[in-house]
């Protein structure tokens, strides 16, 4: 079974553990790895109940632990992903994964000091982790420490200059940052840079088309975000963004059509917020 989990054979790595399952009712193992391979899946709440299923027949491990975290952050209950994290990484200090995973779970509940630390102390795990310094600098953003959160994004671009993939995202946050603060120009090659690097992830064009926006480059914005419209056509910020765009552009009936959508959008996704 690990071994079609391993080769990305979910399916059929699903199939096998469940004929194990109903045979070996009483495996916690059995439990947990269904439980493990349903999340790779990213169905959460089946999942979870394998996980729950096998606690009664032997104790999960922090491993086992980590999963249900990670059900959890699918379900988007921040809370509950911080307990079995915190427990995880209490059982297993020295794990730099949970770690990771804990303190993204601390900056989505906007428990930004909390997660400063944790960041930091990944980075005494691995004192180059691109992805927690950048991490770090978005933490340091949501306590509005922005001259910190700009040196963090600046330590984690420096440290991938010479490798042959990049990681979009330091550049991204940096550039989106520089942009909130009016520094537009500034962030103009950063955002370019992230959409060379990651050209199939729309927050990367959804930015630059923000940018060209600011820099009143109509026509360059408008190309930006009707591809991150087309990339992720459900995101209601970037329909935000275009109406707005149509709207200077004197495109009344996208402007319009725009505006619809976004409200749509908005009505069926009340979480969702303006750029």
């Amino acid at each position: 079974i690990r071994a079609f989990v391993k080769a990305g054979n979910l399916p059929e790595a699903e199939q096998q553990a469940r004929a194990y399952v109903q045979s070996h009712g009483d495996s916690a193992d059995a439990h947990f790895l269904l439980g493990y391979i349903l999340f790779e899946e990213q169905r959460a709440k089946d999942s979870l109940a394998e996980y729950t299923e096998g606690a009664k027949y032997k104790k999960p491990s922090a491993y086992d632990l980590e999963t249900v975290g990670g059900d959890y952050v699918l379900l988007k209950d921040y809370p509950d992903a911080d307990k079995w994290f915190t427990k995880s990484a209490e059982w297993n200090p020295g794990n730099f994964r949970v770690l990771y995973y804990l303190a993204r779970t601390k900056y989505n509940e906007n428990r930004f000091d909390e997660a400063v630390s944790l960041f930091q102390q990944c980075l005494k795990l691995d004192s180059r982790s691109v992805k927690a310094e950048d991490n770090l600098g978005l933490s340091y953003q949501g306590l509005n420490r922005n001259e910190e959160a700009i040196a963090a994004f600046r330590t984690a671009i420096s440290w991938q200059a010479d490798a042959a993939e990049k990681d979009a995202n330091p550049y991204l946050d940096l550039g989106s940052l520089l942009v909130d603060l009016d520094r537009t120009a500034e962030a103009l090659p950063l955002l370019q840079l992230a959409a060379q690097l990651s050209p199939q992830d729309m927050r990367m064009h959804r930015a630059l088309g923000k940018a060209y926006l600011r820099l009143n480059e109509l026509e360059k914005a408008q190309a930006e975000l009707e591809r991150s419209a087309a990339l992720a056509p459900q995101d209601a910020p970037i329909h935000f963004m275009l109406a707005q765009l149509y709207r200077k552009r004197g495109l009344t009936d996208k402007e319009l059509a725009e505006t619809a959508r976004y409200r749509q959008l908005t009505a069926s996704h009340s979480t969702d917020q303006t750029p």
